[in-house]
């Protein structure tokens, strides 16, 4: 029996695995360990992981999330997990892998991450060798949740974007000037709150200047992390919420750009059991 996990910034998916499959899954709040202590991801585990789960023993566990690319972070993963697990056999990988693993498996391509952030890598069949570091909501994550939201916040208070857009934004979530400044730069996990607003984003991409503004995001996502690779021959797969809200979108930036899209899907877990089923 082993337990696969697929951590993001808002949600974990878990999945308790024999060699048929899956056996349970579940979900618990998601986590960063580059911005948050072993203790508080204990805690988050040891009050939603269900007993299915924490009772089961498995034999290894892979945790694959967002953050799991440096050996600190990961030490803050670990030290949660070997708390409520009795097994000594974690692997902690990054979810870009998970993204690579899922939708490659043993192939060459470029697997993306498009969520609540963003990544990319150019992965040869067994691992990741080029990375471009996505560098968080504030530095990077073009195309990503967060980035979207962050765009679009700034676009309707800069006037931007039609002002009946704009009112109808400030009205649906009750905000002003003084509660965006609140929300971004007070409060806890800003990167979460931008994006829960793709939702009214994808309501309103028919308008031309929202979908300029959404292309834009893609564009620089694409240029800024995958044409980097210079591998424009290989299918680029993507994975994440962002990924199917806006597969039209982000299909019509790529040809564009004379790149291909493959396989888009919301979730790696599937691909995930499929692997590591198929290579032990």
């Amino acid at each position: 029996m082993i337990i696969i996990a697929d951590c993001g910034s808002t949600k974990t998916d878990w999945a308790l695995c024999n060699t048929d499959g899956i056996v349970a899954q579940t979900k618990t709040q998601g986590f960063n360990p580059t911005i948050q202590e072993s203790e508080e991801i204990y805690a988050t585990l040891a009050s939603e992981l269900p007993c299915e789960f924490t009772g089961s023993a498995p034999e290894e566990i892979f945790f694959y999330g967002a953050g799991c690319a440096y050996k600190e972070a990961n030490a803050r993963i670990g030290t949660a997990l070997g708390k409520i697990f009795t097994t000594k056999k974690i692997n902690i990988h990054s979810d870009l892998l998970a993204a690579a693993r899922a939708m490659c498996g043993n192939r060459e391509g470029i697997a993306c991450i498009m969520g609540t952030g963003s990544n990319s890598c150019l992965y040869n069949g067994k691992e990741i060798v080029e990375n471009t570091p996505p560098m968080g909501y504030i530095l990077g994550d073009e195309g990503s949740g967060a980035s979207l939201g962050r765009q679009f916040v700034s676009d309707c208070v800069k006037k931007q974007l039609p002002k009946e857009i704009a009112d109808a934004f400030m009205e649906k979530y009750n905000l002003d000037i003084p509660a965006i400044l609140e929300k971004v730069y007070r409060t806890p996990m800003p990167n979460r709150w931008l994006a829960s607003l793709t939702p009214f984003i994808h309501e309103h991409k028919a308008n031309s200047e929202v979908r300029a503004m959404i292309k834009q995001c893609f564009t620089q996502f694409f240029k800024r992390n995958v044409m980097v690779y210079r591998h424009s021959w290989l299918p680029i797969h993507v994975i994440g919420g962002i990924g199917v809200c806006f597969a039209e979108e982000i299909k019509e930036v790529a040809e564009s750009l004379g790149l291909s899209i493959g396989n888009i899907t919301k979730s790696p877990m599937d691909g995930l059991v499929t692997y590591h089923c198929k290579n032990g």
